[in-house]
């Protein structure tokens, strides 16, 4: 901006930001649109990818958190199944007992 209030710089400020409408631009300044990529893009990237990375830690870990919990309930639901077995099994065990007990009554009378 010149003494005169006039608005030449191209580049804009905070006050006056730099316009994007194509047809309202100076065509002799060229805007950021026109230029290239910064030689320190890859940096840029690289930030740009590290904070995309951290924004998504919270989620990885609830996720791995959830993994784990359903590990343990797997395991649970393993360990009760073989405790209900083995209950089934020595029910079954002593029912047999009983009937081999009551089949030699039965033949010694």
């Amino acid at each position: 901006m010149n003494l005169s209030g006039a608005y030449t710089s191209g580049t804009g400020t905070i006050d006056r930001p730099a316009q994007r409408d194509p047809q309202k631009q100076d065509p002799m300044n060229p805007t950021f649109t026109d230029t290239t990529a910064p030689a320190n893009s890859g940096a840029i990237e690289s930030r740009q990818n590290r904070t995309l990375e951290m924004q998504l830690i919270p989620e990885a870990l609830a996720r791995a958190q959830m993994q784990e919990r359903l590990r343990e309930a797997e395991s649970e639901r393993r360990a009760q199944r073989l405790a209900a077995a083995r209950r089934m099994q020595r029910r079954a065990e002593r029912a047999s007992l009983r009937a081999r007990r009551a089949l030699a009554m039965a033949v010694m009378q």
